[in-house]
């Protein structure tokens, strides 16, 4: 029960709007900035990759600069498709078949990071394929700067009072309802008036820093992109023990709740405990590849 004791000791949540500025009639949103600030920052990061020839096997990337600035577009339109679509077929398909203008209704639900990912996997099959490079070393690369986007992503949903956490006591425990969230429901919080787990921020710090420093480390110090396969191995394991835990704080999707008749389980759990099977495949995979090479 929310006192006015424990009233006085939540975390305020910001009122910041969720249209960053406007151009005319054009409204740019947080959340439009995060993916464009995520794709360009990874880019970038991406690049400084390529370009240190002692991260590689051989002291030479198999992937150009030049392939980076033509790949820019693929994983734009893969995690965008992808996590449209992912989230549709993982989270909202029913709404969607009686409503199919929905579809297109991305303030309705928003992106699946699952679905992201088969569809940025998709791009770079494609891709490598049609550019005959190595499709493990283009996947490396991806999955060393993904975490950089998951930052930004949850930063947004954060900004939007989104994807809240479960109901709490602990002393950083916010109200998810704000001028800005009312104007946006009809004067409703969805979130309602209990203090929740930030689990934006969780997810935020988790799956972004945490999980970029530790790719960090494997790339620069570990020289982990001499074994293709193995940076994208760990970064699907790390994705997937990141957002398990995480999900024991986070509020599950009102239109699914929680599955299998407990109150624990969610879709967000069930969709990454194959994720660590494939990350640990991968990276088995990259050290017999390696250990046969060197024999």
């Amino acid at each position: 029960m929310l006192t006015s004791a424990n009233l006085a000791a939540i975390l305020p949540f910001p009122d910041i709007d969720p249209i960053a500025f406007s151009l005319g009639p054009l409204s740019i949103h947080w959340y439009g900035l995060a993916y464009v600030a995520g794709i360009l920052l990874g880019w970038f990061y991406a690049r400084r990759l390529v370009d240190n020839g002692k991260l590689w096997l051989n002291d030479t990337a198999p992937v150009t600069r030049a392939h980076l600035d033509d790949f820019i577009l693929w994983v734009a339109f893969g995690i965008v498709l992808g996590g449209r679509i992912g989230y549709i077929l993982f989270y909202d398909l029913d709404p969607v078949l009686a409503n199919p203008i929905r579809a297109i209704e991305v303030w309705n639900g928003g992106m699946s990071f699952h679905g992201g990912l088969i569809g940025t996997t998709i791009a770079m099959i494609l891709f490598a394929n049609r550019n005959r490079i190595p499709v493990w070393s283009l996947f490396d690369i991806v999955a060393a700067v993904a975490p950089i986007g998951l930052f930004f992503g949850r930063i947004a949903n954060f900004i939007n009072g989104e994807l809240w956490g479960r109901t709490t006591d602990v002393p950083w425990a916010m109200v998810f309802c704000s001028p800005h969230v009312l104007a946006a429901h009809q004067g409703v919080c969805p979130a309602g008036l209990d203090p929740r787990h930030p689990s934006q921020l969780y997810e935020a710090g988790i799956e972004g820093i945490v999980l970029f420093t530790v790719l960090f480390i494997l790339t620069r110090w570990a020289l982990a992109l001499k074994k293709p396969g193995t940076v994208s191995g760990v970064f699907v394991i790390g994705y997937a023990f990141s957002r398990i835990f995480v999900e024991f704080f986070r509020q599950p999707d009102e239109q699914l709740g929680y599955l299998l008749g407990t109150n624990w389980l969610t879709m967000g759990m069930v969709l990454s405990l194959p994720m660590v099977a494939v990350g640990l495949w991968a990276v088995i995979r990259a050290r017999h590849v390696a250990a046969r090479q060197t024999a």
